[in-house]
């Protein structure tokens, strides 16, 4: 037997994505190295082996060795909702932010087809599409006059700079029917899973996406998703606690960005979580020596765990024992980009036009403000009729600009990656907004670490707020 290293690489190219995982799972009772392994195996052992071990006797983790790379275009970006709610994937998506839309380029989903709603939401369609690109020509021209061409730039990247200022504003218009295309990295695992919530789905258009989804998975993975089916527990839950939230009294509101809870002495903890990685004592014992420090030492132990991080450092995993939960509201828009950091936990509630809409001050400025309301207006119309006939087609028609609420817990490893990423100044203002008021409130729960956050000089929530938006709550007028 041959004892020396050896790493190398068992191509796609050459095996199926299924028998390299079945390949991977053999190693536990072979002693043979992998390439000979996989010699020995064909589409149908490998289908055998599958169904025996993975299927039959529930070792799930071998199929996290078969991943897919997937290619879904022409779809809902309210479909891209349900496929990107799924943790363990890689995905990347068509940009509101550096695309404009094709003015055909939205769907009509089957349940409003067939109704008799159908020419309303084609209407609503067009008047949308129309506004976005006349707001998108007027935006551009409003960005020339005030971008400054910087010294020895093109007029082409000048150009392009203030277009790319034009989209970003223009894209509140856009409604979750806009299609869009994404790619997605996925194991056999999650890919199974995500099957089966996509069959699951309330709306058609998932279900339909599910079913494809799992006929080209097939093809490569013959046994890993061929079980993937509806989950049937999820009808009963969302009717049951759909009937009691219609109980719920309404309070007053108390604010877009609301810090639920963190814990008092989680700076403690994390700092004894360190001392136990590189110590020999308990976590209990390294808690009451965090506790009996003065604060000026354990000031100096929170700067020693980032005073070597360079940009491009993660910081240590024990910062995940200090965690925030947050109730937000945000535009669409900005949660399309927020729920892109799939290592929170998030709960969003359905997108409606219900809490209002940001005004991007942009647009006032550019004279589209009384453009935008009118199609902000009329489609909250056509929702509210929608959504007595199906409350979740409905959400189709409801543009990048209307608020919409989710709740999160995030630690404090993910928040210094998320504000490092979305509070920075080439993110979009929607989410810069969302990131420093986050940011803002778990500093002061915590000052200690959230000191240490990457943020911009001199700005905050407010001030962002009232460089970027005339609004950002603004009632639909429905009555009109």
């Amino acid at each position: 037997m041959n004892l020396a290293r050896r790493i190398y690489r068992l191509s796609p190219n050459q095996y199926s994505a299924e028998t390299i995982a079945v390949t991977f799972a053999k190693t536990s009772r072979s002693p043979e190295p992998f390439d000979r392994i996989a010699a020995e195996l064909d589409a149908e052992k490998s289908s055998k082996f599958s169904e025996k071990w993975i299927v039959g006797y529930g070792h799930s983790s071998v199929a996290e060795h078969a991943v897919l790379h997937l290619a879904l275009e022409n779809i809902s970006r309210l479909a891209i909702e349900t496929i990107e709610g799924n943790r363990l994937a890689s995905y990347t998506e068509k940009s509101t932010r550096y695309q404009e839309w094709n003015p055909d380029a939205w769907v009509l989903p089957p349940e409003i087809e067939a109704s008799r709603f159908a020419e309303k939401y084609r209407g609503l369609m067009r008047l949308l599409f129309q506004s976005y690109a006349e707001a998108t020509e007027a935006l551009r021209a409003w960005c020339e006059e005030v971008t400054e061409r910087l010294p020895e730039e093109s007029e082409k990247a000048w150009q392009n700079r203030a277009r790319v200022k034009a989209v970003d504003v223009a894209r509140f218009f856009l409604p979750a029917a806009s299609m869009a295309n994404v790619g997605v990295t996925i194991n056999a695992r999650a890919l199974e899973y995500a099957i089966k919530k996509l069959l699951s789905s309330e709306l058609e258009e998932d279900r339909q996406i599910g079913r494809e989804v799992k006929t080209v998975a097939t093809q490569e993975l013959p046994t890993l998703v061929k079980y993937a089916n509806p989950i049937e527990s999820l009808a009963g839950i969302r009717a049951c606690f759909r009937t009691e939230a219609a109980r719920v009294a309404a309070e007053p509101e108390e604010g877009w960005c609301q810090l639920l809870g963190a814990e008092p002495d989680a700076e403690d903890q994390v700092l004894a979580a360190a001392l136990l990685r590189f110590g020999e004592r308990s976590y209990s014992e390294c808690l009451a020596h965090v506790r009996s420090l003065e604060a000026g030492e354990k000031s100096a132990l929170a700067e020693a765990l980032f005073a070597q991080l360079s940009d491009f450092d993660v910081p240590l995993r024990e910062l995940e024992y200090a965690h925030y939960d947050f109730d937000l509201v945000m535009d669409q828009g900005a949660y399309f980009e927020f729920k892109r950091h799939r290592m929170m936990t998030q709960t969003p509630q359905a997108l409606t036009t219900r809490l209002g809409y940001a005004i991007p001050k942009a647009m006032s400025q550019a004279g589209v403000e009384g453009l935008y309301r009118q199609a902000m207006n009329e489609a909250a119309r056509l929702y509210e009729e929608l959504w007595q006939f199906h409350p979740e087609a409905a959400s189709y028609v409801v543009p990048n600009g209307y608020n919409r609420r989710v709740l999160c817990r995030l630690n404090l490893r993910e928040l210094f990656h998320f504000t490092r990423l979305r509070a920075s100044e080439n993110a979009h203002f929607s989410i810069r907004r969302i990131a420093l008021r986050m940011a803002e409130q778990a500093s002061r729960a915590h000052p200690l670490f959230c000191e240490k956050l990457s943020l911009p000089d001199g700005e905050t929530a407010e001030s962002l707020g009232e460089a970027y938006f005339t609004d950002v709550s603004a009632k639909p007028d429905c009555a009109g």
